[in-house]
């Protein structure tokens, strides 16, 4: 029997607490790239336990532990900002729409590229552990299994947990519970 969604939430604090994760004990020597997959139609829920527990818990419970959270969909925006593009994509998908759109960046969007930008943004190598969530909004932008694997040579002793909006077998992404990502064997299940 499987647990209930609020019990497998009331179970990621504790667990990503723990040695195991944030130590990167029992990973077979991996960096502890962690996913908490949930329901999607739960991503409301999911946002808010974030806010309410998860960050204020992780700040209660160990102080001294150094941590950040990075919005894909914020990272997304800032980067295209950031090279003046931003409003030329909006006025794009207006007029030709969201393939034209999805064509024109992917130059732009490589997740290596983003990768970068994260690892920057939150300064990785100086923290105890990064959270990732917006997978979902920038879906069909990135391709998590990609950000995820350019993600693994920057991230040193850092332990990441991302927040899957599907399912995750710990061999293939599913968003959405839907669509069938890439393999991706590198990440471990936070809470089965």
């Amino acid at each position: 029997m499987s647990a209930s969604f609020d019990e497998r939430l009331n179970q990621v604090l504790p667990r990503l607490l723990s040695p195991d994760v944030l130590d990167n004990k029992g990973a077979g020597g991996e960096i502890g790239f962690w996913v908490f997959d949930y329901p999607p139609e739960h991503e409301m829920k999911v946002r808010g336990w974030l806010a309410e527990v998860i960050e204020p818990g992780v700040r209660k419970q160990k102080p001294q532990l150094r941590f950040a959270t990075v919005d894909l969909f914020e990272c997304v925006i800032g980067l295209l900002e950031d090279r003046g593009l931003l409003a030329k994509a909006l006025e794009m998908q207006r007029a030709k729409g969201d393939d034209a759109l999805l064509a024109s960046l992917r130059s732009v969007l490589k997740e290596d590229r983003l990768a970068a930008r994260i690892v920057e943004k939150t300064r990785a190598d100086e923290l105890d552990l990064l959270i990732v969530k917006g997978v979902g909004a920038v879906y069909p932008l990135l391709r998590t299994h990609t950000l995820l694997s350019a993600l693994h040579p920057h991230m040193q002793d850092t332990p990441l947990l991302m927040l899957y909006p599907g399912r995750y077998d710990g061999q293939s992404l599913r968003l959405f519970n839907a669509l069938v990502d890439d393999n991706y064997y590198r990440a471990f299940s936070l809470v089965p």
